[in-house]
């Protein structure tokens, strides 16, 4: 028996599509480690104990914290084009 194939999207305008929140996450932190983070996105994650870990599970669950870290690294990437 055959099965059908739904048809792949894809996402050309989405510049994170493929880029996994635990790589944006770490990318952050070693560019501006997490007290800089904390000051910049105001979440307990970055500031109290701070570990991937704990961010990845807080980001998960928290939209609009995952949205600014996403802006936040679009940003980076832009930045770094630019030089």
């Amino acid at each position: 028996m055959d099965k059908e194939k739904t048809p792949i999207k894809t996402q050309r305008n989405n510049p994170l599509h493929g880029i996994k929140l635990k790589t944006i996450v770490e990318s952050l932190v070693d560019n501006y480690g997490f007290e800089w983070l904390a000051e910049e996105i105001n979440i307990n994650c970055f500031k109290n104990d701070p570990s991937i870990k704990s961010s990845l599970k807080f980001l998960r669950r928290t939209q609009w914290a995952r949205d600014k870290v996403e802006e936040l690294y679009l940003d980076t990437i832009a930045k770094n084009r630019k030089c």
